[in-house]
């Protein structure tokens, strides 16, 4: 996210220079997309035609022509190349590289823009609606923007306004990813990525509905009602719409501001990401599946018991079948008492289809490496005295080279997010430095797991909630 909108006379004023370049920007984008389509298509051809299979100077080279073809672009393909870079061997580890610099912020819409988006969402007269309203955005990204804003009663308020015409740029975008894959297909067969680029696409339609947006964050609201260390936002219904979000605003400081706080500080922080992402996973089923460390903010207080966490961002939501849930609890008993044959039963559950027992023996490498904090019955950090760059390096280059040989593996839909945030949250524990006993968080977490229990509980809280059903 940025900061907030840069102004100039031409988009700042009530001229027609501002109105047209704010109106014009979809079309410029779309039209560089027949420019970075054909870059990218000339590059999966180049990779296809040499065979390519990662780790040498050609992948590397074929990255950063990559990273050029798509620099142009600030919207939704900014969301995805993070994304990628995010889950290991999702892509080489060279894109990976080049793909996570890639910026994912788009430039904010200038006030007489936004005061047309606010006009079709709610109407003439919609400033009356408001007590005040900023003119500049307190944040912009990929997606939309945001705005602070006061109600009638005087609750401050974050505004939360979609850019124009996105269902159209994440169609184009989500084009752009198909061609990606197409490199990654054609370069390592290690991995089918076809499930993986439909669980994408799907999830980005869905960012695109502030309805179900509005309809996560009271999911969220119900699953921590109780649970004093952990903020959700209130949603304003009536200044809502399905690309207008109006929630209450959470005062808070970014996470890694506190990487050099005192340790007791810096546990505390990283404790309460563990309940706010492994509670609502191991009671509802439900995953906040954006590992962006700007979804989530402290709450400083005059005692370390009372710090807590705002959540701030609710369009990358997963609700998994409770059988996929029962699948992860068994692997963890799996894995804590070596049960090889327990083991396929979970990933069956999970989803995973025809694993040889070559296949298993690989994938069981991998889960003892994400579950290895929390089979560890100690006070530990995540990384245990490896350098945090290199941690996991060996494990997924030997769980790489292994799939090269014997897969390819199409992971099932439901596991792309899960390995994902399981990262992204295992990312946020490195960068505080936290050292924290995760093996008993964990069966704290899933004490008296019920699989009918939580199908029961799933079902209430997104019906109480009105939840969409989900695809």
């Amino acid at each position: 996210m940025s900061d907030g909108p840069r102004r100039s006379g031409k988009d700042s004023g009530t001229g027609n220079g501002g109105r047209d370049r704010e109106a014009n920007r979809l079309g410029r984008r779309l039209q560089r997309y027949a420019k970075v389509g054909a870059g990218v298509g000339g590059l999966a051809a180049r990779a296809a035609g040499a065979q390519l299979f990662g780790g040498d100077q050609a992948d590397a080279r074929l990255a950063r022509e990559l990273k050029v073809a798509l620099g142009g672009l600030k919207g939704p393909i900014m969301k995805v190349a993070q994304m990628l870079a995010t889950v290991p061997d999702m892509v080489p580890a060279e894109f990976a590289a080049e793909l996570s610099e890639l910026q994912s912020s788009a430039p904010p819409m200038g006030w007489p823009f936004v005061k047309r988006r606010m006009r079709a969402e709610l109407g003439a007269g919609w400033e009356k609606r408001f007590s005040s309203f900023e003119k500049e955005a307190a944040a912009a990204a990929s997606l939309g923007q945001v705005h602070r804003a006061t109600s009638l009663e005087g609750e401050r308020l974050a505004v939360k306004l979609q850019y124009p015409d996105m269902q159209s740029a994440v169609d184009a975008d989500l084009k752009q990813l198909s061609l990606i894959f197409s490199i990654h297909r054609r370069m390592d067969r290690a991995i089918n990525t076809r499930e993986i680029q439909a669980e994408i696409a799907e999830r980005l339609h869905e960012e695109l509905d502030y309805r179900r947006e509005a309809a996560h964050i009271r999911l969220y609201a119900e699953i921590f009602r109780d649970e004093p260390r952990i903020a959700v936002p209130k949603v304003f219904s009536e200044l809502s719409t399905g690309r207008l979000l109006t929630m209450s605003w959470l005062d808070g400081a970014p996470i890694l501001g506190f990487r050099d706080h005192a340790l007791d500080i810096r546990n505390r922080i990283a404790e309460t990401m563990f309940i706010a992402w492994w509670r609502p996973f191991s009671r509802y089923g439900v995953i906040h599946g954006d590992p962006h460390l700007g979804n989530y903010s402290v709450r400083e207080s005059r005692t370390v018991d009372e710090w807590g966490i705002n959540l701030l961002d609710y369009g990358c939501i997963r609700i998994f079948p409770p059988a996929f849930v029962a699948g992860v609890v068994e692997l963890y008993h799996a894995l804590e008492t070596d049960d090889r044959d327990r083991a396929a039963a979970a990933y069956e559950n999970w989803g995973f289809r025809d694993l040889s027992s070559e296949l298993i023996d690989v994938l069981n490498v991998w889960a003892r490496f994400i579950y290895a904090p929390m089979l560890d019955d100690r006070v530990r950090s995540v990384a245990d005295g490896i350098k945090p760059g290199e941690y996991g390096r060996k494990e997924a280059f030997g769980v790489h080279k292994r799939l090269r040989e014997l897969g390819p593996v199409t992971p099932p839909r439901e596991f792309v997010f899960m390995d994902r945030a399981a990262i992204g949250l295992g990312s946020v524990f490195l960068h505080l430095g936290a050292e924290l006993n995760f093996h008993r968080l964990f069966n704290e977490a899933i004490e008296k797991f019920d699989m009918q229990e939580l199908d029961k509980r799933q079902k209430a809280a997104l019906k109480k909630a009105g939840v969409p059903p989900v695809s």
